[in-house]
This record gives structure tokens, C-alpha cells and sequence, in this order.
């Protein structure tokens, strides 16, 4: 598809306002809104970390470690959804306000990378899974999925929401079979009981908590993605309630549960993926709900991931959303089927580490900015912002410090509290004439 083709089937759907806010008379409806939130982490890719958790730590205190995490995150990506509800504005023109007109251009490339990473990871696990479950030609199967989600991205926003309100109570559906089906031979009374790897101190604590932020790290940061679509910041934040804790817990519970029960073979592995438990059986009927449900499950994740990371790219290169989705959903199939989806732990490290602590940054930037939130609001662009880029880097030098020497803390919550602490430092040292440039009207794609 040539760059012009895709320019004008992008005008012919819904704007995205990938350059502006969005106008008041455009916002979705808090359904809406929660419906694209809500079907973003139920999803099997999230049932993995919760089992690994649950089989590490045993099912009490993973539960405990899974509840933490989310209340975090709820709090972590309500302020940052907020923000977008009041403004209207994406995470890139949240991040230029932070990090400056040149400064954002790294916080923003540096989350579409990993977006598309994720689009890249859940793109070929469809394949894999697949394969896995039913031979099918795994690399076939990823081109097929790839292109599949890449025009279901392009229809945008409005699709996002669709596709959420048809995967959510599917997962619901295949969780509970996988459940049933479990129960038949395990008593599901001995999962509370259920005492983990090496009587549950194969993990700590800590690395637990960063384990489950980690999967929405990236996605949670940019957030204003799809609450900029919210009327108001308070359904913003009642969006975000939808996924965390809600729909995060469904998912990552789940995934706990069957490793608690013992139906997962290498839990430390695999953790909680339960689809083998569905196409064990060799019912046609379940084989062809968890066909469906790889892809709509994985279709979720991977079309709002690449929505994010398109988005910001449009942003970045004066492009609109719908031809940086063609090109990034292109290259992410691509790295799938190079098999970038086997680096999933080493996803997870660089998340944990690097992400809270900047979208800790834009969070405080919205409270300790010098002359408080209204002088932020007021303030010129800087060309670059050398107190949100030191916030960051001491931010996330605290989180590998606790990861690498203090795996009994959360690293991902070290470093996004240190990144506010710093920030805030930072802020009130002394200034000598900051080098800003005047504001530039939205650009406009070519």
C-alpha cells in the first residue's frame, strides 16, 4: 500500500487527532472509553505472569503480590489518565509539555519501540500457539494474524472499543471452561494451600510486584492514548478503574488459579496459560473457542499496542495514524516472524526499569512543576527539559539498583517514587535562563 493510498483511507474514517487534542465534541462516552480499557489486559498473555507469580511465591502471597501491583498501577496510570481527560491530549503531547518539542521526540520513540515490540511478541505467540495446539503453519498463521491486526488498527479508536467488549467476556468464557474443566481432576480446595517453588520463597516479594506492572508498564504510561478520548478527567479515571484492578485481576487470577491447582506442567515456565487445558480435551467445540480465542485475545492486545505505538510515530514524523500502522504493523510482523516474541523476559527487565520511572516524571510534572500546575499550563515548550531527563535517568538508576542488589524491593516502584522524588528536587534548584521556544500550532500531517 503506497503512502498516498493509505493517507486517503485514513480520511475517509473517524480523525484521530494525532496532532491535537481531541475536541470537546468528539470525546466517546465513559462505555466507550472503559470498553477500549477493559479488553486490554484480560487477555492470556496476562494470565502468564500471574501463574509465574503464583507458582513462585505461593497462591496467598502471589495473590497478595498481584493486588499490590494493580493498585499501583491504578494509581499510577489514573493520574496520567486524568491529565489526558481534562486536556484531551495523547501521550506525546503530554510528553512534549514535560520533556520539551525536542526532548519528547526520545520518551516517545523509546515507548513506540517497545509497543511495537509487544505487537511483534503477541503476533508470533499467535502463530506459535496455534501451531502448538493444532499444527497449523506457524509462520502462516502469524503473516495471516499480523495483517488481521494491523486493519483492524487502522479502523481506529472506535474499533479499539469494539474488539474490548467482544474479548473481555470471551476471556471470561474460556477462564471459567478452563476452570470446569480443571476442577474434574484436582480438588480446587488444595489451591489455597498451594505453597509455590521452594515453599514460595523462589521469588521475592518485590520482583513480584514489578513482574505483574511490568506487562502494562509501557501501555499504562501512555494511557492518554485512549482516555484523551474521555469526556472528563474523572471518567478518564473511571476508564482506567475498568482495567486496573478489574480486568488485570480477572486475567491474572485466572492464570493463578490453574497454577494453584496444579494443572500446569511447568508453571515457572509457562505460568497461566490454561489454552492447553481447553484443546486437551479434543472437543471440536472447545478446539474452535480457543482457536477464537487466540485470536481475538491476542487481536486485542496486539491492536492496541500498535495503535500506541502508531499513534506516536504519527506524532513524531508529521504522518497520520493509520500509514505509521501499515509501516509499524509491517515491521512487527516481520520481527515476529524473526522470533523477537522468545525475548519475553527480557521485555519485562527493560520495562520495569525504564517506563514507571518516566511516566513518574510526567506525573510530577503535573504537581511540582515550578510555580505549581497553572504556571505548567501557561509555561513556554522547551526545546528540552534537562529536569525531566535527570529525574528519569536517577529514576530508573534506582530501579536497576534494586533489581540487580535489592531484589527483595519493586524495582518499578522504586524507581517511578525515586523519579518523583527527583523531579521535584530538581525543580527548585536554582534556574539560569532556560533556553524555550515559543509554541508551534499543531502540525498537520502532509
Amino acid at each position: 500500500m503506497s503512502r498516498d493510498t493509505a493517507e486517503a483511507a485514513g480520511q475517509a474514517l473517524d480523525a484521530e487527532y494525532e496532532h491535537s487534542p481531541v475536541p470537546a465534541d468528539r470525546r466517546k462516552s465513559l462505555l466507550t472509553v472503559s470498553a477500549v480499557w477493559f479488553g486490554f489486559p484480560m487477555i492470556l498473555t496476562n494470565a502468564v505472569p500471574g501463574g509465574v507469580v503464583v507458582a513462585m511465591l505461593g497462591f496467598w502471597r502471589g495473590l497478595a503480590a498481584i493486588l499490590v501491583a494493580n493498585l499501583v498501577m491504578l494509581v499510577y496510570v489514573g493520574l496520567l489518565s486524568h491529565r489526558a481527560g481534562s486536556t484531551g491530549e495523547s501521550f506525546s503531547l503530554q510528553a512534549t509539555r514535560t520533556f520539551g518539542r525536542a526532548g519528547y521526540i526520545v520518551a516517545s520513540a523509546f515507548l513506540a519501540t517497545i509497543v511495537v515490540g509487544w505487537f511483534a511478541f503477541n503476533t508470533g505467540a499467535t502463530g506459535a500457539t496455534l501451531h502448538a495446539s493444532f499444527d497449523w503453519n506457524e509462520q502462516l498463521v502469524s503473516v495471516l494474524a499480523g495483517l488481521g491486526f494491523i486493519a483492524l488498527t487502522c479502523l481506529g479508536i472506535r474499533a479499539l472499543s469494539w474488539l474490548g467488549a467482544v474479548a473481555a467476556p470471551l476471556f471470561i468464557v474460556a477462564g471459567v471452561t478452563a476452570l470446569v474443566l480443571v476442577a474434574r481432576d484436582h480438588d480446587l480446595g488444595d489451591v489455597f494451600s498451594y505453597e509455590g517453588a521452594s515453599g514460595g520463597s523462589a521469588m521475592t516479594f518485590g520482583v513480584a510486584v514489578s513482574t505483574i506492572m511490568a506487562t502494562f508498564a509501557d501501555s499504562g504510561t501512555m494511557t492518554a492514548d485512549f482516555t484523551r478520548w474521555s469526556k472528563n478527567g474523572r471518567q478518564a479515571v473511571l476508564a482506567t478503574v475498568s482495567a486496573f484492578p478489574v480486568a488485570s485481576l480477572v486475567a491474572q487470577i485466572t492464570g493463578g488459579l490453574v497454577v494453584a491447582a496444579g494443572a500446569i506442567a511447568a508453571p515457572a515456565v509457562s505460568g497461566g496459560d490454561f489454552l492447553p487445558i481447553l484443546t486437551g480435551e479434543g472437543s471440536t467445540a472447545l478446539n474452535v473457542l480457543a482457536a477464537v480465542f487466540v485470536f481475538v485475545n491476542l487481536g486485542s492486545v496486539c491492536s492496541h499496542c500498535l495503535y500506541n505505538g502508531a499513534l506516536g510515530c504519527s506524532h513524531l514524523t508529521g504522518r497520520t495514524m493509520r500509514l505509521m500502522t501499515v509501516v509499524l504493523g509491517v515491521v512487527g510482523t516481520l520481527a515476529a516472524l524473526a522470533g523477537v516474541w522468545d525475548h519475553f523476559l527480557d521485555w519485562l527487565v527493560i520495562l520495569s526499569v525504564f517506563v514507571p520511572p518516566l511516566g513518574g516524571v510526567l506525573i510530577a510534572d503535573q504537581f511540582f512543576a515550578r510555580g505549581g500546575r497553572a504556571a505548567m499550563d501557561s509555561r513556554p515548550t522547551a526545546t528540552v527539559r534537562p529536569t525531566a531527563f535527570g529525574a528519569w535517568a536517577i529514576g530508573a538508576a534506582a530501579a536497576a539498583v534494586a533489581h540487580w542488589w535489592a531484589p527483595q524491593l519493586a524495582d518499578a516502584v522504586t524507581g517511578l517514587v525515586v523519579a518523583v522524588l527527583a523531579y521535584a528536587a530538581l525543580e527548585r534548584l536554582p534556574v539560569t535562563s532556560p533556553r524555550t521556544a515559543p509554541r508551534s500550532p499543531a502540525r498537520t500531517p502532509r
